[in-house]
């Protein structure tokens, strides 16, 4: 059982009405009069919808029974397929559940996906990935002085903010859970 004093920003995940949730955010509030309560931003890990909702101070809560797999992005067509590293099984999943991520699908790139009483319900991209730059604007020489950034347009159709110095060709490196350019990769 999980305790609301055990709650953490964005690792907590706790079933509530018989469905997973993330906590996102959480804030305790003491009131000058009644008792303690904790106010908490939630998110569905099945639908991705967010709430806001209140609990008691101390409330308990079930575990929720999740498990991450990794997986291969093989490719798409009507659905999105993905193959078991360990099992060679293959998982479909249909555009909703892949909307979040679909600027960040390649194929052969190792996903992972999170299981819900066995089924599937969601994939996560790597923390980094590297990235072929398809579209962007030359930088001049002397543009540099104050360092500055121009948007790229990636192979997956993603755009980030890249430096001067980057050309079309090149191999970035991203980071996925804020659309940003970390480095080049030579």
């Amino acid at each position: 059982m999980i305790s609301t004093s055990d709650f953490k920003r964005g690792s907590t995940k706790i079933l509530w009405n018989n469905e997973p949730w993330l906590v996102v955010e959480f804030h305790h509030v003491k009131p000058g009069k009644g008792g303690a309560f904790v106010r908490t931003k939630l998110k569905n890990l099945i639908t991705d919808r967010l709430l806001e909702e209140t609990f008691r101070s101390g409330e308990k809560f079930p575990e929720a029974d999740l498990e991450s797999k990794n997986m291969q992005f093989l490719y798409a067509d009507d659905f999105y397929h993905f193959m078991d590293q360990e099992t060679f099984e293959q998982v479909d999943f249909d555009e909703n559940h892949i909307e979040s991520i679909k600027k960040y699908l390649k194929e052969g790139e190792i996903y992972s996906v999170l299981y819900f009483e066995g089924k599937p319900i969601s994939a996560e991209p790597p923390m980094f990935m590297v990235l072929t730059v398809k579209n962007t604007i030359p930088g001049v020489k002397g543009d540099t002085a104050q360092g500055g950034s121009k948007p790229a347009t990636l192979e997956s159709g993603i755009v980030v903010s890249v430096p001067l110095f980057i050309n079309e060709g090149d191999k970035i490196k991203v980071d996925t859970r804020q659309n940003k350019y970390i480095e080049r990769i030579i």
